[in-house]
């Protein structure tokens, strides 16, 4: 085990619960110092103090990533409290799947994906910026999608608010080389996080799975009833069949740990047995 992550200060967004909570406890649990932020203030006192019983080192900046203001402020806090900034995870993110023919039910949770989604991550590059660049080295970790590759039907919006993610990961490497490393992290479907609750038409999963879509649909049907086979269920076996968030969280501890001089760009977190495309 690597000590890349000892004395880190590291800024997560959406750390009061699911995936970003994950990161923010495994991260503390290195050494890591941990600023986390979320708009629900009272989940993410908890997540805090439970890393602070923990042993770790953490605090809470409640924000809405869409503020950009209380974005700022998050990043000022960082800097007064633990004198420094070296990563960003931009990991507040939702997933409103809808056709666009649902554009009258879904018009809202588009709205609100495009400022968190593509706004959050401008908001949050943006108030670490000048810091990561005064200290002379910073780490922007964005957490996208494999949705974010292409169009796919169901998926319009989220696709375009994870393809936009990309894009300003690209953009921010290249304008920052030898300045501040740039990481794209894209897990395919992923259960037991919050996504599913901005989902509008349950139907609109089925365009993540293409020509799958029959063996996705007996699999979901077989986790629900608890009867999938153990080969779909262990992360030792080729069959995998459906990342965890914990599973996630590892992945981008790991591209966290890394030297200063060494930049894992652009990761893809995928099970070697899922259903899901691209």
């Amino acid at each position: 085990m690597s000590e890349h992550l000892q004395d880190k200060v590291i800024i997560i967004t959406g750390a009061g619960s699911g995936f970003g909570r994950l990161v923010a406890e495994k991260c503390a649990a290195r050494g890591a110092r941990i600023v986390g932020v979320d708009v629900d203030a009272a989940n993410l006192q908890t997540v805090i103090d439970g890393i602070v019983a923990a042993g770790g080192d953490a605090i809470a900046q409640p924000a809405d990533v869409t503020d950009a203001e209380q974005m700022h402020a998050a990043a000022r806090r960082a800097v007064e409290k633990y004198g420094a900034v070296d990563v960003l995870v931009n990991n507040a993110g939702v997933m409103p799947l809808a056709y666009f023919a649902d554009h009258a039910k879904a018009a809202d949770k588009w709205d609100g994906a495009i400022d968190i989604n593509i706004k959050g991550v401008v908001h949050g590059i943006s108030a670490v910026h000048d810091q990561m660049i005064a200290q002379g080295r910073g780490h922007v970790v964005n957490i996208s999608s494999i949705y974010g590759n292409a169009g796919i039907a169901g998926s319009g919006v989220y696709s375009a608010t994870k393809a936009a993610v990309n894009v300003l990961s690209d953009s921010l490497r290249i304008e920052s080389k030898g300045k501040i490393k740039v990481s794209t992290v894209r897990p395919t479907g992923i259960t037991g996080t919050n996504l599913a609750s901005w989902i509008v038409n349950d139907t609109a999963i089925f365009g993540l799975v293409g020509q799958r879509q029959q063996e996705y649909a007996e699999h979901a049907t077989a986790m629900i009833e608890e009867r999938l086979p153990e080969a779909l269920t262990d992360v030792d076996s080729i069959e995998y069949w459906l990342i965890k968030p914990d599973d996630l969280a590892d992945a981008v501890v790991h591209v966290i740990d890394q030297p200063w001089g060494i930049s894992l760009s652009d990761v893809t977190v995928r099970a070697s047995g899922e259903d899901y495309l691209y």
